[in-house]
């Protein structure tokens, strides 16, 4: 008789193996991670999560304001995306299967676009670059036309299709050749002009508000770009990857200038409610009806886990979520309360340029000080590396005031927050005072953040 084969046990594995963690990702993975994570002091152990915050061995909270660079819109294991996904595990579907029409897609489709009233159909795919190399794929084809024009320091993603409309060098350097799409600067229509003219544009993608530095369109831009795109037989992509599903205070951010309505929408990380990889490409029916033109076309473009239960499940109890509590609400109202109070240490900090942003997706800006101590000491930090004062900024937020944030780019003196949407005032309270405490030890001229100020210098020399 053959002994019995012990089952996979999930829970003793990581008894036994979890203390391994750091070591595990060098020996195996991104080996340049955990040498970040350690040079910052952010190699941290965390136990647990649960909405905005983590909790460490010893018991201490730590306020997340980075969401999972937005994923976790309604912060971590919320009790109902739970259960919905249970009930789909235990109701065994047969999911999958490539030849049926199961009902948890077209459900949440409709959900989808009901927020979107004029666009018609929905592609699932798995994750934010995927929704956004399925519009490229769908506006070059429903137009005819190759190219695609994009903005300056755009982010779409890092697989090749949406890397080549990547506005950022660092993310494209050594990748080469891309598509042969084209750069112009967020709210040039002169230049759009200028490329439509060319007769080869297929669209322009955009984000309304762009992740890297927190800029926004600016007003009427949206609305001129698509007018221009359609008189010129092109359309106008939305990337909502981070900004969509409530972020900036409207449900989609697109929707704070009047008369836009998108061709093509991409949508993704919120949308898994922190469990499910799921990205989503909404569009115009004759832009679907021109790409799926037959039969023979019907697999003209899928995905192979693409509409699954456990992902469909994920987004129904998300979106049902944001109904019930009034997440988008709450994100305007919750984001105007922390930019406004962060607004107005502006003129209390030299090192403190700007405070920007829309609803819960907030842009602190820093710049060159007018005090010659203080300037010394900048001008010692971005002959090293731009970018290093945010990060001196970043550490201590974590280190001693156990809130987690990050910088908005390489290279950038900004920090963005993009915490959970289900932040109140408790948390708009904890993150302004431990923000000021941090400003008022930079502005001091001593203090460790100096310290390790240097220690950045040293560090930045060397990679280089």
């Amino acid at each position: 008789m053959k002994d019995e084969q012990p089952g996979f046990d999930l829970t003793r594995l990581l008894a036994e193996r979890g203390a391994e963690r750091y070591e595990l990702h060098t020996r195996h993975l991104n080996h340049q991670l955990p040498r970040m994570l350690h040079t910052l002091g952010f190699d941290k152990v965390y136990e647990r999560a649960e909405g905005a915050y983590f909790w460490d061995a010893e018991g201490n909270d730590y306020l997340d304001m980075l969401a999972g660079f937005g994923v976790m819109g309604l912060g971590r294991h919320h009790p109902v995306v739970r259960k919905a996904l249970h009930d789909v595990l235990d109701a065994s579907t047969a999911d999958l299967t490539r030849f049926d029409c199961q009902p948890l897609p077209g459900l949440l489709a409709e959900k989808l676009l009901a927020h979107s009233p004029h666009l018609d159909r929905v592609f699932f795919g798995n994750s934010g670059t995927e929704a956004v190399e399925t519009a490229l794929k769908f506006a070059r084809y429903a137009t005819g036309k190759p190219r695609i024009l994009y903005c300056d320091h755009a982010f779409h993603g890092l697989t090749t299709g949406s890397l080549s409309v990547n506005g950022e060098k660092g993310f494209r350097d050594g990748f080469a050749p891309l598509l042969p799409d084209t750069a112009i600067a967020l709210g040039d229509l002169d230049a759009l002009r200028r490329e439509l003219k060319r007769g080869d544009v297929a669209g322009l993608v955009v984000e309304p508000i762009q992740g890297k530095g927190v800029h926004a369109s600016p007003p009427g831009f949206l609305r001129e770009a698509q007018e221009l795109l359609h008189r010129h037989k092109a359309v106008l992509i939305a990337d909502e990857v981070q900004t969509g599903l409530g972020r900036t205070g409207d449900f989609y951010a697109y929707q704070h200038e009047g008369g836009v309505e998108p061709d093509l929408l991409c949508v993704a990380k919120a949308l898994s409610g922190g469990y499910v990889p799921v990205g989503a490409t909404l569009g115009k029916d004759w832009i679907f009806k021109r790409v799926y033109s037959s039969m023979d076309r019907v697999l003209v473009h899928s995905a192979s886990f693409g509409s699954n239960a456990q992902a469909m499940a994920a987004g129904l109890a998300v979106l049902a979520v944001m109904e019930q509590e009034e997440t988008v609400a709450n994100a305007r109202r919750t984001g105007d309360l922390l930019r406004e109070r962060l607004a107005a240490l502006v003129g209390r900090y030299e090192l403190l340029h700007e405070v920007r942003g829309r609803g819960l997706m907030i842009g602190i800006e820093f710049g060159r000080p007018s005090s010659l101590k203080l300037r010394s000491r900048w001008t010692m930090l971005q002959a090293a590396r731009k970018g290093l004062f945010a990060q001196m900024v970043v550490v201590p937020l974590l280190q001693k005031h156990r809130i987690l944030t990050q910088v908005s780019g390489d290279h950038l003196e900004v920090i963005k927050l993009i915490p959970p949407l289900v932040i109140g005032e408790p948390e708009v309270d904890r993150f302004v005072t431990a923000f000021t405490a941090v400003m008022d030890d930079a502005h001091s001229g001593g203090g460790l953040m100096w310290d390790f100020g240097r220690t950045l210098v040293k560090q930045a020399v060397v990679n280089r």
